[in-house]
């Protein structure tokens, strides 16, 4: 299955594409994996393939495949458990059954994803046990899950089950890098092979460190926004020239900082969780000035959405800031 974006895992990808190209791919199928290894994103590459128009599946390109990978396809249904077995119960199996048996609206299938089987209840999967045992000729399971052995035996023995593991480490930083910008690769190298080639993980882990990144340099820019020296405040803010979206996030973690500082907020009730700087800005300037700040952190995230220049952007910004609080 050439055109899938999806890294590693190729005898699984393998086995799935024989299944396709042979007219066997199955009405349900069972992809377990633990969190972070693609379980969803294959499911839908998967949707796209079943419903794509093209001779080279999936193409990624017709309009069937745009649909099912924008989440916009009416025949292609996604329904996800936070965790509790209570999120799927019966009542939710009974309603997809019962639209199941409605012929499909402009797909060849009507396929239904279903993330975090393994937390539907006994009930729920017995419900969807009657429609497993005799489907209608147009309609296909995928359900994702943590550990199959969580599903009925029943269930199990009228599906297929495919198990993805992590990614070989060159392959998944290839594939991380070259989808995603602003991270090291030798960072990407360390948190791939401490987590086992999970590529989800490790990008959960890139960007929370990103976050904290930010939220730190965010109330670097405080502290030097209410100092004398205009350069500190340049300084701080040079951290994004490499990084536009950055601008953006950092815009908003500084309007809720203002925002908590502007209203007195206690600890328990901030946006920011930055009570040391709250506390500091609340003392060093005025109602006026913490308002005029918040507005003109829209401002700049808007331009920073525009595409301006990054470096022209720092000028403006240090520029802003300032003159909101009267220097």
């Amino acid at each position: 299955m050439k055109n899938f974006d999806f890294a590693g895992n190729t005898v699984t990808l393998e086995r799935l594409g024989a299944l396709f190209d042979s007219g066997r791919f199955p009405h349900a199928l069972i992809i377990e994996g633990e969190q972070g290894l693609g379980k969803r994103t294959l499911a839908k590459q998967l949707a796209s393939m079943l419903e794509c128009r093209d001779d080279n599946k999936p193409c990624r390109v017709c309009a069937q495949c745009k649909k099912v990978l924008k989440g916009i396809h009416p025949d292609v249904f996604e329904y996800s458990a936070d965790g509790g077995s209570s999120v799927f119960k019966v009542d939710i199996v009974r309603k997809v059954i019962a639209d199941a048996y409605m012929q499909p609206n402009e797909g060849k299938y009507k396929i239904y994803i279903f993330g975090n089987s393994d937390c539907m209840n006994a009930s729920a999967q017995n419900a969807l046990l009657k429609i497993l045992e005799e489907p209608p000729q147009y309609v296909i399971f995928i359900m994702t899950v943590s550990n199959k052995s969580r599903m009925l035996e029943t269930v199990l023995s009228r599906s297929v089950a495919v198990t993805l593991e992590g990614v070989d480490v060159n392959d998944a930083a290839h594939y991380i890098l070259s989808h995603y910008e602003g991270f090291e690769e030798q960072q990407v190298r360390e948190l791939l092979s401490s987590l086992n080639g999970n590529i989800g993980k490790t990008l959960d882990a890139l960007e929370q460190g990103k976050n904290n990144e930010l939220v730190n340099l965010c109330n670097d820019v405080c502290t030097a926004l209410v100092s004398d020296n205009e350069y500190e405040l340049l300084k701080c803010c040079s951290a994004f020239r490499k990084d536009r979206q950055a601008i953006v996030f950092s815009m908003e973690l500084l309007k809720n900082i203002f925002r908590d500082a502007l209203v007195g907020a206690k600890k328990s009730d901030m946006l920011s969780g930055n009570a040391d700087t709250v506390l500091l800005l609340n003392q060093k300037l005025t109602r006026q000035n913490l308002i005029d700040l918040i507005d003109i952190c829209d401002k700049l995230k808007e331009t920073a959405l525009m595409n301006a220049n990054n470096q022209l952007l720092i000028t403006k910004i240090c520029y802003s800031l300032r003159k909101a609080i009267g220097r």
